[in-house]
């Protein structure tokens, strides 16, 4: 516990300043919007993403990607100001990618290179597909509590993973859910909501297939934990699961082909991505 009066801990954002970067980019990104007189989701429609997206952008929640400023220079008539910054934010982003605790470096370098990462879900919603407020959701409500600083550096962290989806070529993805996990309505029924809408919207891309595990199926062949199957380009598949913190990082060949023959089978006994999303769309209308 820190004394009264004594300094918290930069984060290693703030120590290497991406943190700083990113929100005054952020603020500037917001205020030339409003002078142009477009909403965030005009705006939004301008240059790809959501309006929630843009919201994370500009509080420097979310990392501005140098495509998205150049665009916003050009949109917002900023004369060639955000263009400016684009080699520190191009080095900010290198750095964002070793931000990650020291345990968990080694696994989020290789989910930024994956060529196709397939992943089965038990308890929660995987971080690469969360929502902004789902996220804050599942570190607010972790014990023993985390400090307001520690929760947004871990949202923000864990919102830069899903560039991953922005990639081309994107990675082949495969998500595989367990029913309990889209009926767990985690934040409320506003978040629970969002969460759902999101996973339909990742559902839809052309390099990912979701699907739910039914709650009814008299038999299973992975009654354990979550894991996640990672192709790295050029490199051999390996597995990434943790339990209650503890994370492993599996590379054994013979370990890895019996997850890779398990996490088939579980994809074959689960419904398929077109029933899966029929599945969640029902989910929200019955809400």
């Amino acid at each position: 516990m820190r004394r009264v009066g004594e300094r918290r801990p930069e984060t290693p954002a703030e120590a290497d300043g991406t943190a700083g970067l990113f929100v005054a980019l952020g603020k500037m990104v917001r205020l030339l919007r409003e002078r142009k007189g477009l909403t965030q989701k005009e705006f939004g429609e301008l240059v790809g993403y959501g309006p929630d997206a843009v919201s994370s952008m500009e509080r420097g929640v979310r990392t501005l990607r140098p495509e998205v400023l150049i665009k916003a220079d050009e949109l917002l008539d900023a004369g060639g100001l955000l263009k400016e910054v684009l080699p520190e934010v191009e080095e900010a982003m290198a750095k964002t990618r070793t931000r990650h605790p020291e345990w968990y470096r080694n696994y989020a370098g290789l989910e930024a290179e994956a060529v196709s990462l397939y992943d089965y879900s038990t308890m929660g919603v995987l971080g690469l597909l969360q929502t902004e407020d789902y996220a804050r959701a599942v570190f607010t409500q972790r014990h023993p509590p985390l400090d307001e600083e520690t929760i947004e550096k871990r949202v923000a962290d864990r919102l830069s993973r899903q560039q991953l989806f922005e990639k081309w070529p994107p990675p082949e993805c495969s998500f595989v859910l367990e029913q309990a996990v889209l009926e767990r309505p985690i934040g409320g029924r506003a978040v629970h909501g969002g969460q759902l809408r999101r996973l339909l919207h990742i559902g839809r891309m052309r390099n990912v297939q979701l699907q739910v595990m039914p709650t009814g199926r008299n038999e299973h062949p992975c009654l354990d934990n979550s894991f996640t199957l990672l192709t790295p380009k050029g490199k051999e598949q390996v597995v990434y699961m943790e339990s209650q913190g503890y994370p492993r990082l599996i590379t054994g060949r013979e370990e890895v082909r019996i997850l890779a023959a398990r996490y088939g089978i579980i994809r074959a006994q689960a419904l398929n991505p077109y029933e899966s999303l029929d599945f969640i769309e029902k989910m929200l209308e019955e809400r």
